[in-house]
């Protein structure tokens, strides 16, 4: 049971930091995902929201850090390894995926691009 809730809250929390970065509400989106990663600090979600925040704020050495830090979490959360992708080349493809609903689109954009 608490599975399904820590999945939901992590899922809305990706939604939530979607909508704010769209807005550029940056403080409150920092904010967000700094309480979620104390929250959660076993879960690859707020890291890899993190890299993006910072990927928008011109942080990129420390953005690919987090991007990093949420694959090593799980290996096999597709959003952290298609953003690491994605910030470390030097694609025009920037999609980014803030959770595993973007990395479906990705994998078209990508596919259309030859980047995969």
């Amino acid at each position: 049971m608490e599975t399904i809730n820590t999945n939901e809250a992590l899922g809305q929390l990706c939604q939530q930091v979607k909508q704010f970065l769209n807005e550029k509400k940056y403080s409150e989106c920092e904010a967000i995902i700094r309480n979620a990663m104390q929250s959660y600090p076993h879960a690859p979600q707020p890291h890899n929201l993190l890299g993006l925040l910072l990927e928008d704020s011109g942080e990129h050495p420390i953005a690919m850090k987090h991007f990093r830090a949420a694959w090593a979490l799980d290996p096999s959360y597709l959003p952290a390894r298609v953003n690491l992708e994605i910030y470390g080349t030097f694609s025009k493809c920037h999609t980014r995926a803030f959770d595993e609903n973007d990395c479906i689109e990705n994998k078209r954009i990508r596919k259309k691009y030859s980047l995969i």
